[in-house]
């Protein structure tokens, strides 16, 4: 039987966006604060996921064996570290975070049956790699709050209160909502980016979140004048919404994920037609690290 396992690891280092061939000017233009010199340091998350059969002893791979790979391979050779300087690939492309992720992927795999790398820079930033060429993944995390009524027009408030529960009560109701936009892409040979991150988060920030914000989705929002506002048609919104505004910037709108609350919440995804997978769930998903 297969199973994936999960590692995580972590590692503190520091790293600089310039490029010598370009002007002082030109990568403050491209890179804003990121250029400044002598660089920056992050605090990195890493998860390891590996596949296999279980084992006689109820396992995949020995995780003591796991960790001691990770360590000679990456974190030993990454912690208080110059990344530009750390590994030669980075001194040919940028040490971002989907580049990262996927250098990290070549140290591992002759050594671990690896199929995802998970990369955190900070907790509102993280990059993916599966092993596709140079095919990366890259989230953006933020928040904003509305409040929302469940509840179709046409029905009574005692029908709407069968359907929605106390989400129907005329006065409506809020939430902190957390928003995860996922994009897919190729790395740039040279700038490790999958698309332009300042770009990317202004678009989040001009088509979503301003807009949204501090909001009565049902009356603000001419969208759901006609929809009600549940998490999965906010989220099925947000995906229409970006779509394009990503395909703007060079990358392609993989994932919009809408956390409603602890308990609940919906995922859509794009796929390379832009036809529209199902909402894979309702509820938080759970998942145990090793």
């Amino acid at each position: 039987m297969k199973c994936i396992i999960n590692r995580r690891a972590q590692f503190s280092a520091s790293h600089r966006y310039w490029l010598p061939e370009l002007s002082e000017a030109e990568n403050a233009e491209q890179f804003g604060l990121c250029a400044c010199a002598p660089g920056h340091g992050h605090n990195y998350e890493l998860f390891v996921s590996m596949v296999g059969d279980l084992d006689e002893y109820g396992m995949v791979l020995n995780l003591s064996d796991v960790k001691q790979v990770i360590r000679d391979e990456v974190t030993s050779q990454l912690n208080f570290s110059y990344l530009n300087e750390a590994w030669p690939e980075f001194q040919q492309t940028l040490p971002t975070t989907e580049f990262i992720a996927w250098a990290i992927w070549q140290r591992l795999t002759p050594h671990l049956p690896i199929v995802r790398i998970k990369l955190f820079e900070h907790p509102e930033l993280w990059a993916e790699y599966e092993g596709n060429g140079m095919e990366a993944y890259l989230t953006i995390s933020t928040h904003f709050s509305a409040a929302h009524r469940l509840a179709l027009p046409h029905l009574t408030l005692e029908q709407n209160s069968e359907i929605y529960g106390k989400c129907a009560r005329v006065n409506g109701h809020g939430h902190n909502y957390h928003l995860e936009v996922t994009i897919k892409g190729e790395i740039d040979p040279r700038t490790g980016m999958i698309a332009d991150l300042v770009a990317f988060q202004k678009a989040v920030d001009e088509y979503v979140v301003e807009p949204m914000d501090h909001t009565f989705l049902n009356k603000d929002i001419p969208y759901f004048e006609k929809v009600v506002p549940t998490a999965e048609n906010i989220a099925v919104h947000i995906r229409d919404l970006l779509k394009q505004p990503i395909r703007e910037i060079g990358a392609q709108l993989h994932k919009v994920k809408l956390i409603e609350s602890p308990n609940n919440s919906a995922e859509v995804y794009c796929t390379a037609d832009e036809a529209i997978d199902p909402v894979l769930s309702t509820e938080e998903k759970v998942l145990v690290q090793a």
